[in-house]
């Protein structure tokens, strides 16, 4: 991978095709960025194809086909991602069904763009798998991009990548550089949060948080998920709930969950946020802190899909360093869902 930062890089997009060796690119986005696809395609005339602008979260297999036909129609041979998580997702999609390489420009903190994980939903039900061949083969990070990025969504995505930190630390496959990097990326995310919380234009705060999701999503892409990833998964696919608020109220009760089993791998992440005895209340706090959401409830999931879900995440095999019951599941789930604190 070829990684550029720095405020003003992604003006710099066609040094990139030439370097990459695209002759015709075609953008995706979300709708509600495709302001920004189009000034981004502009400065890339006339080697941009289009811009394809239907990115949506979780990644629904109707609009990889309509992506595809798309990218089929424009004669395109890349595809470059401008957005968050949803515009990644989808250009991933669009790489595995199609062989299309692409590049990724990051507008949110979530840090997927670093990863070779992959993600689709058809019928409510969320498939994910890792290939090389969705893994960008560029990314462009520029912090002038995140300089409108609303709080919330700041917030909550940053807490998406540091959930990729979190469970690279004791994953079956992480390596002490793999620990080194997601301490660093918690802490660059946990000092940066706050400060876009008290001052939304910060561009050292943002600078930070983009930081710090670079190496928690190069951790993700480096070790295996475990129960917080499979919990969100369905919880997203199944539910629709909202990705990266999702991953914000789960993961203090995962940790809560997993600190029995791997307390000192768990302790790195008390360091990296300041310390503490309690890591889970640690990020439990942090969450309140930033103003992330801290129940299910409050993302719009019904008391009633405790047991559906429970069901469902305990039906298939996963790593995970304490083995999960679906009682555990379902007592944890209903700790998520009333946002109360995360019980260790």
């Amino acid at each position: 991978m070829r990684i550029r930062f720095g405020a003003g890089e992604s003006r710099c997009l066609a040094d990139e095709l030439d370097d990459l060796g695209w002759q015709r690119a075609v953008i995706i986005c979300s709708p509600g960025r495709a302001d920004l696809g189009r000034t981004i395609a502009g400065t890339l005339e006339p080697r941009c194809a289009g811009v394809i602008a239907e990115a949506v979260e979780h990644v629904p297999t109707a609009v990889v086909d309509h992506a595809v036909a798309g990218i089929n129609s424009l004669g395109a041979d890349s595809c470059i991602a401008v957005g968050g998580g949803s515009a990644i997702g989808l250009a991933k999609a669009v790489a595995l069904a199609r062989g299309t390489p692409l590049a990724a420009v990051p507008t949110t903190f979530a840090g997927s763009e670093m990863t070779p994980v992959w993600g689709t939903t058809t019928g409510g039900h969320k498939t994910t798998g890792r290939d090389l061949r969705v893994l960008p083969r560029s990314v462009v990070y520029d912090p002038e991009l995140v300089a409108g990025l609303p709080v919330p969504v700041a917030v909550t995505s940053g807490m998406n990548a540091m959930a990729h930190a979190v469970e690279a630390l004791y994953a079956p496959d992480t390596t002490p550089i793999v620990s080194l990097m997601a301490e660093e990326g918690i802490r660059a995310l946990g000092g940066a949060l706050p400060r876009i919380v008290h001052d939304p234009g910060d561009p050292d705060g943002r600078s930070d948080a983009l930081y710090g999701a670079w190496l928690c999503g190069a951790c993700l892409g480096a070790t295996s998920m475990s129960l917080h990833h499979k919990l969100c998964h369905v919880l997203g696919g199944t539910l629709g709930l909202p990705h990266a608020p999702t991953h914000a109220v789960i993961l203090p009760h995962v940790l809560a969950f997993n600190l029995v089993a791997v307390p000192e791998q768990v302790a790195i992440v008390a360091r990296a946020l300041g310390g503490g005895a309690d890591p889970a209340m640690l990020l439990w706090e942090f969450a309140a802190h930033v103003q992330a959401p801290r129940s299910l409830q409050s993302l719009g999931m019904n008391e009633d899909d405790i047991d559906r879900v429970a069901t469902e995440v305990t039906a298939a095999s996963y790593g995970n360093p304490r083995p999960a019951t679906v009682d555990d599941i379902r007592g944890l789930l209903r700790a998520a869902w009333e946002g109360t604190p995360p019980q260790s």
